[in-house]
């Protein structure tokens, strides 16, 4: 049986809107979604990685909201 496993990866741009790519997880497949504009993509690799760079290049969030 599969598991199933959900993180998000949450960005602000200059704005202070708030956008959000989620990363699920289902064994060694992951799919990355934003919430803001539904783009998708599966991947295998460093998905929050490829997460951070849709939210900097598409949305140009860059500001952590964590301070990281």
């Amino acid at each position: 049986m599969l598991q199933t496993n959900t993180s998000k990866v949450s960005r602000w741009d200059q704005h202070g809107r708030e956008h959000t790519v989620r990363v699920r997880r289902t064994g060694v497949q992951r799919t990355i979604t934003c919430d803001t504009c539904g783009w998708q993509k599966s991947t295998q690799f460093l998905p929050w990685l490829k997460a951070e760079e849709h939210l900097a290049e598409t949305h140009q969030a860059t500001v952590d909201p964590t301070g990281s």
